[in-house]
């Protein structure tokens, strides 16, 4: 380029230039790629946040990376929001394809059916991929309606797309429906067979799921898993056998697990637990499953030592922490959990922001047979509005009335509120309130106003405040809220009326503070706060950090400008 630059040829300088530039990005794309296809997300955000030109691609290539993991999916929407804001190109058919899988994989089908309207306007609703990334979207959120009709419309079905609304139909108890997609096929192969034979046994049809397995030309691994519960569910433990020793050989953990299952259905605890050590022996991998049918084992045997001796195994294994494994071993700890003992593990989880968790137990402890209570459902709506599942939440306030003859009480309706606050749907909580048979107190009416100043929602913070000062006339949380609402929209005038009635109320807003343990003592801290018995040695150190790391600022700005 200087060559060029000098023999004034800028033409040709430029078109280094711009191959050059393009190399650049080529090399930054692939890195980015490397990164996310190592599952690197924190390395690949960093070179994304470097890149010299970001355009759909590259959107696309951070948003899938983040969707394959599932703690990453709703990193993944909110990366797309940027994107809308910040990309000037359209998302492709691969964007919203990862959007789609990525809102199954939360169950968010809110969220879900706003990706489906951006589909159809970008008018890729007729994509291949896109049709069955739909249908998987509908069948793991329970809609199974939805995943009909874009089964329905699909012009062209592949066996895949079939497979996926059997599985959904099969998982809700609706093996006649699934049975007539299967028969409708023009082409199964063994993934359609096993879900068939699976529903069959779901249902107590377990003859059809034999003749099925039988009919079947190629007998997969998958296959041979599937009957070895089959026939354990039905007490035919020997034929169980007899498959297990055919196929354990492939070294598969599901085929280890479905076996040692299979005696504990039967009541052969120590024969369950023999096959483990053997598993072991064999290097066979655990598997959340292993442990969590094992636990259950010495639950039924009353061997504590046991159970001792596989929570140790547990320990060195990723499975620690998993929601089944663990409502496992509370089984060795409590003969019997009751609706208590449930509802305070789903309580902790959803206090500590485990959502899914909670959700989890919750599932789990109705699978168990145990019937929630009120207090329960308090706990899982918590869980749902800290995780932001806003359909899954009201799908579950709906069920606590219609399915359990639950009144809501005000706690209910604050959960709720809570939840549809926290995703923006403000109007609908409002409406709630309105129709519901309960007076609204100051923590709900609080919970609806901070998620009114949180979306800036004036019209519906302003009724919200009016009705807390109907309710308290002397409270001041209102107030400080509105002026910070009409401070933040540039409201001069409204917020100095508020300031004016706060004065007039006497309020007064509690300082900031930070506080730190040292040697099991607590220090707190305000700004200027000069009272504490270390303040001067405190300020000085303070002091002497801004120092240095001015210093070092100056020292990175000498050595940039000279490099």
């Amino acid at each position: 380029m200087y060559v060029y630059g000098n023999c004034c040829q800028i033409g040709d300088a430029r078109k280094v230039f711009d191959e050059l530039r393009k190399e650049n990005e080529l090399l930054w794309s692939l890195m980015l790629v490397g990164y996310v296809e190592c599952n690197l997300m924190t390395e690949a955000l960093n070179v994304f946040d470097k890149m010299p030109r970001r355009g759909v691609v590259e959107w696309t290539t951070l948003i899938s990376g983040y969707v394959k993991n599932e703690d990453g999916c709703k990193k993944a929407l909110d990366m797309f929001k940027m994107m809308r804001e910040d990309c000037e190109d359209a998302p492709n058919e691969f964007t919203l394809d990862c959007l789609v899988r990525g809102c199954g994989t939360l169950g968010d089908l809110w969220n879900g059916r706003t990706v489906h309207g951006l589909i159809v306007k970008f008018g890729f609703e007729n994509e291949y991929s896109i049709g069955g990334a739909l249908i998987c979207l509908y069948c793991d959120c329970e809609s199974i309606d939805d995943a009909r009709m874009v089964y329905d419309t699909m012009s062209d079905r592949r066996v895949n797309d079939s497979n996926e609304l059997i599985g959904g139909l099969v998982n809700l108890g609706k093996i006649e429906e699934a049975e007539l997609i299967f028969s409708n096929m023009t082409e199964t192969n063994p993934v359609s067979c096993n879900l068939m034979i699976k529903g069959y046994a779901m249902c107590g049809r377990v003859e059809d799921s034999k003749r099925l397995f039988m009919q079947m030309p190629v007998k997969i691994l998958s296959s041979l898993n599937t009957m070895i519960s089959v026939y354990s569910r039905n007490g035919e433990i020997d034929k169980a056998l007899e498959l297990f020793e055919k196929a354990k050989g492939e070294g598969s953990p599901i085929t280890w697990n479905s076996m040692i299952s299979g005696y504990i259905q039967n009541d052969h605890h120590e024969n369950a637990l023999k096959l483990y050590r053997t598993m072991r022996r064999s290097s066979i991998s655990q598997t959340r499953s292993t442990f969590s049918v094992l636990f259950h084992a010495c639950a039924c045997l009353g061997s504590l030592q046991q159970g001792q001796l596989l929570h140790a195994h547990l320990a060195k294994t990723p499975f620690s922490s998993n929601v089944y494994v663990v409502t496992s071993l509370i089984d060795i700890c409590l003969s019997c959990p009751n609706v208590a003992a449930w509802t305070a593990l789903i309580n902790g989880h959803a206090h500590h922001g485990l959502g899914s968790n909670a959700i989890s137990f919750f599932n789990l402890m109705v699978q168990k047979g145990i019937t929630p209570n009120a207090a329960t459902f308090v706990a899982v709506l918590s869980a749902c509005a800290r995780a932001g599942l806003v359909d899954r939440g009201m799908r579950y306030f709906r069920l606590m009335k219609e399915r359990y003859g639950i009144t809501p009480t005000l706690e209910h309706i604050t959960c709720v509120v809570d939840l549809l606050g926290r995703s923006g749907l403000l109007r609908e909580a409002e409406e709630l309130i309105k129709t519901m048979q309960i007076e609204a107190d100051e923590i709900l009416l609080i919970s609806l106003l901070h998620a009114s100043s949180f979306w800036m929602e004036m019209e519906v913070g302003e009724r919200v405040a009016a009705k807390m000062h109907a309710l308290d006339p002397n409270s001041s949380s209102a107030c400080v809220i509105m002026s910070n609402m009409y401070s933040r929209s540039g409201k001069w005038g409204q917020k100095m009326k508020v300031r004016e009635i706060l004065r007039e109320l006497g309020g007064k807003k509690d300082p900031g503070c930070s506080w730190v343990d040292v040697n099991n003592r607590n220090h707190v801290f305000s700004v200027d706060y000069r009272r504490h018995p270390n303040c001067d040695m405190i300020y000085a150190s303070l002091e002497s950090l801004k120092v240095n790391a001015q210093h070092s600022t100056n020292e990175f700005d000498f050595v940039s400008l000279h490099n």
